[in-house]
Formats: structure tokens, C-alpha cells, sequence
């Protein structure tokens, strides 16, 4: 539905969930920050946040565009100079506003005994039905066990129990040029950040998690554990974020034949490890905890861990096994931090499911795929924040369908603000009817609204003709 009243938007909007965030987190201060700035026309912010609604709104590009209901709506050809610009540093617009939202609205919010961890994972970034997009590659489906067209989001976030964070991501394609549909565009200057991001994206995940952990500051984070998967639990792995990083590593491990761990001076893979271990009895969830080395560091300095079996609850008789670097946390401590790396996962369906990730624009250019995925991350930032602070017990989906509402709240109580208006201004051309007589009738008028209609005004029921004839 389209408003149509234009001279009070822009007060109603002050009103919305939306405006208050950019104007709170000063979005067009960190736009200005990463490069993002004004060529020509309209402002970088003001194109952020319209794409940024359009979700909200239950609306495309393409149909809020067609329709013209939308006067003030920028043209098609500023929306896609602003997605497809290789020189805007969307990473650092992204990380810029996830460290002011946690140190500003979260950190205070947290105990200083509440650990707060760091969590890596990837998803698919599916392109299914695209032939001609920029790095399209086959990529490995956890899900499904398939290869499919599209990227492997690789997705560095901040959590503490409660609130995820995205801080930075990478668009994976393949490192293998074999499995690559289309290569770098050759028109991109090669000292541009897009370029950058590019190489980037052909390197090897366990490679490409590195230069996300260089962009961020941990410490300035309040974060000392770093959380992965099994897929990038590798001892090279794990050695290199403990030898260069403030950070400890608890991780999933994996079974595997060529990867081995040193036991009471013999090197054993996981399996040989937990048969040579001795284990608990009875039905207990924890199974069995042992230290060992996973070798010498670039200081040739030994790196520890204790690797903790479980039972795994879906299959009784089966184990599953969790490393952590900081040899002196409990077992069950050990547990329950990994257990935090289940936010990132809600994150990934709730950007997918309701937030339009990979669906709202089909775009060719990596560069507008990466501008994309960085407004739909802001979009869940928005309403992880709002739950926060509010101390919400409702899921973000639920929040999402409530700005939608909010939107059209806005929109509605707008039109009834113009008949009240309209009203008042044929009433008082009449010589015979005073400005008290006036504004006694609106407010019989509004009493007898029904009571669905009175709610969508934010001021009080009995206050409102008055403030509307002031």
C-alpha cells in the first residue's frame, strides 16, 4: 500500500523502527567511512535505505519501480551503480557497525563473566538457475552431499548466548578453475577493494577464515574463543589461530585417517585415540577427556589440547569428539561453549527464510552480490538489537513479520490523518461553526472510530484531534 501523504512521511517515518536505527547507529557516518559516498544524485544512505525496506515491506525492486506508487523512489539505474561499485568497502561498513552495536548496545548489557565467542561457519549462497554470474562455481552442499551452482558464504560472527552478530563474510567460489562457470571480470582495476575481494574468493576456505580474523579485533571485542565445525578442524588450522590470534580454539573434530594427535609420546588418529583411552561407565554423556599435542608452532613452541567424547545423543552407541586448545577448562564447560555455535546456524535461516538472502536481486556482478548480502546482514543486525533491548522473548522471525506490520501501521494511520485533516478544513470555512465547535466534532468523530482504528495512532485516544487542531 502506498502512502499518500507525502507531507507527513517523513515525521512518521522518525517513528519507525527502521529510521531510528540508521539515525542511532549513524549509518551514514560509516557509509562515509568505507568509501561509500555520493557521485552523483541521491545519497549512498538513502538508497541503503530503500533497498534496506523493501523486505519490510513485502516489496521488490522491480514492482515497487513498475508501479509508480512511489514517487520519491530512486531510479533503477542509482540502485544498481550503488550495488555494482567496486570501490565501496562494504567488509568494512559491516564491521564498522557490528563493533559499534556490540560495544555500545551489547557489551554493557553482558557480565563480565559471560564468555563471548567468535563463530565461523559457511553456507550455501545458492545461484541454482545462473549461467553468467561473475566466479560462479560448483560448491559442496553440507545439506544435501551434492555440488550446486553458487558461492560458500563464509561467515565470521560475535555471539554471547543470547545475540548474534555477523561481522565480516567472503563469498567463496572454487579454488579449482575446473569447477568455475565464469572467471574475474577482466575490466576491474586491479587496485580497487572489489578486485581484492575477488582473489579472495578462490582461495581455499581454511585460508580464506585468516583474512577475516585479520579485519577484526578480538580483544576489543571481549572475545576469547573461537568456534568452528569439523570442516576446518584441521591441527595446521588450530595451531596457526592460537600461535597469531588472542584466541582459543573449540572445535568439532572429524574422523580422519591421515590426521593424527600425539598421545603419551605415539601419534594416533581419533579413532585409535578414543579405543586407547579409558572410559567411563555407565550411560554417561561424557564419555572420556584426554590432552594431547598437536605439534610445534612457527616459535617451536608445543601446542596442547584436550579433546573431550561424547555421546551422541541421536545415535547412542556412536561418540562424537570436541576439541578445545585451553587445556584447563572443564569438560563440561568445554561442552556447552561449543553448544554457542548453534546461533550462527539460526542466523543462516532467518537470513535465508525471511531476510531475501540470495533472492531479492539477481545480479551478474560479484560486487552487487557482496553490497546485497551486506544490507541483508544489516537487516538481521536490526532486528537482533531490537530484540535485545527490549528483552523481546519473540523469535527474530516473529520481529520481522512485526516491522512488516509496523510499515503498514505507519502508512494506515497516515490516511486517516488526511481525512481528519480534510475535515477539518471544510468545517472551518463555515461562518457559522467556531474552532471550538470544530474541534468538539472531530473529537465525537474519532470516539466513535471503532477500536482497531484508534490503535493505530501512537498518541493517546482522548489527545489527538486536539493535537491535530493545534
Amino acid at each position: 500500500m502506498a502512502t499518500i501523504l507525502p507531507e507527513n512521511q517523513i515525521n512518521q517515518e522518525l517513528n519507525s523502527s527502521v529510521h531510528q536505527f540508521f539515525r542511532n547507529q549513524k549509518l551514514g557516518t560509516l557509509l562515509n567511512q568505507s568509501n561509500i559516498r555520493k557521485e552523483a544524485g541521491i545519497s549512498p544512505v538513502m538508497l541503503v535505505q530503500f533497498i534496506f525496506s523493501l523486505v519490510l515491506q513485502k516489496k521488490n525492486l522491480y514492482r515497487t519501480l513498475e508501479s509508480g506508487r512511489e514517487p520519491e523512489a530512486p531510479a533503477k539505474d542509482a540502485v544498481y551503480r550503488l550495488l555494482n561499485n567496486a570501490t565501496y568497502n562494504w567488509r568494512k561498513f559491516l564491521l564498522l557497525l557490528s563493533q559499534n552495536v556490540i560495544t555500545q548496545n551489547l557489551l554493557p548489557l553482558v557480565s563480565e563473566n559471560r564468555e563471548r565467542v567468535l563463530i565461523l561457519d559457511d553456507s550455501l549462497y545458492s545461484r541454482a538457475r545462473s549461467k553468467s554470474v561473475e566466479m560462479l562455481a560448483l560448491v559442496h552442499d553440507h545439506t544435501t552431499g551434492k555440488f550446486v551452482r553458487g558461492f560458500r558464504m563464509l561467515t565470521l560472527g560475535w555471539s554471547d548466548g543470547n545475540t548474534f552478530v555477523p561481522l565480516a563474510f567472503s563469498l567463496l567460489s572454487s579454488e579449482k578453475q575446473s569447477n568455475r562457470f565464469q572467471e574475474i571480470n577482466p575490466t576491474i582495476d586491479k587496485r580497487t577493494v572489489g578486485y581484492k575481494r575477488r582473489k579472495e574468493a578462490v582461495k581455499k576456505s581454511t585460508e580464506a577464515l585468516f583474512d577475516l580474523l585479520d579485519d577484526i579485533n578480538p580483544l576489543q571485542l571481549c572475545a576469547r574463543t573461537l568456534l568452528f565445525d569439523s570442516w576446518f578442524a584441521f591441527p595446521k588450522v588450530i595451531k596457526r589461530v592460537v600461535s597469531e590470534y588472542p584466541l582459543e580454539v573449540v572445535c568439532m573434530l572429524k574422523r580422519m585417517h591421515r590426521v593424527y594427535y600425539t598421545y603419551e609420546g605415539q601419534k594416533d588418529t581419533l579413532t585409535q585415540l578414543y579405543q586407547v583411552v579409558r572410559k567411563k561407565r555407565g550411560r554417561a554423556k561424557i564419555l572420556a577427556s584426554v590432552v594431547v599435542s598437536l605439534g610445534l608452532d612457527d616459535n617451536e613452541k608445543e601446542i596442547q589440547a584436550r579433546i573431550v567424547f561424547v555421546r551422541d545423543r541421536n545415535r547412542s552407541k556412536n561418540w562424537l569428539a570436541i576439541l578445545s586448545t585451553d587445556v584447563n577448562l572443564p569438560e563440561e564447560e568445554i561442552v556447552r561453549l561449543y553448544g554457542k555455535r548453534w546461533d550462527i546456524e539460526c542466523f543462516f535461516k532467518v537470513a535465508k527464510s525471511h531476510l531475501a538472502l540470495g533472492k531479492e536481486f539477481q545480479c551478474r556482478s560479484y560486487d552487487a552480490m557482496v553490497a546485497h548480502t551486506t544490507i541483508v546482514f544489516t537487516r538481521y543486525i536490526m532486528l537482533a538489537l531490537r530484540t535485545r533491548e527490549e528483552q523481546d522473548p519473540r523469535t527474530i522471525g516473529q520481529l520481522f513479520f512485526l516491522c512488516c506490520d509496523e510499515l503498514e501501521d505507519i502508512r494506515f494511520a497516515e490516511a486517516i490523518l488526511l481525512v481528519f485533516d480534510c475535515l477539518k478544513a471544510s468545517l472551518t470555512e463555515e461562518p457559522v461553526l467556531s474552532e471550538e465547535m470544530v474541534e468538539s466534532l472531530l473529537d465525537r468523530v474519532f470516539d466513535n472510530l471503532p477500536t482497531f482504528l484508534k490503535r493505530a495512532f501512537p498518541q493517546p485516544e482522548k489527545q489527538l484531534p486536539s493535537a491535530l487542531a493545534a
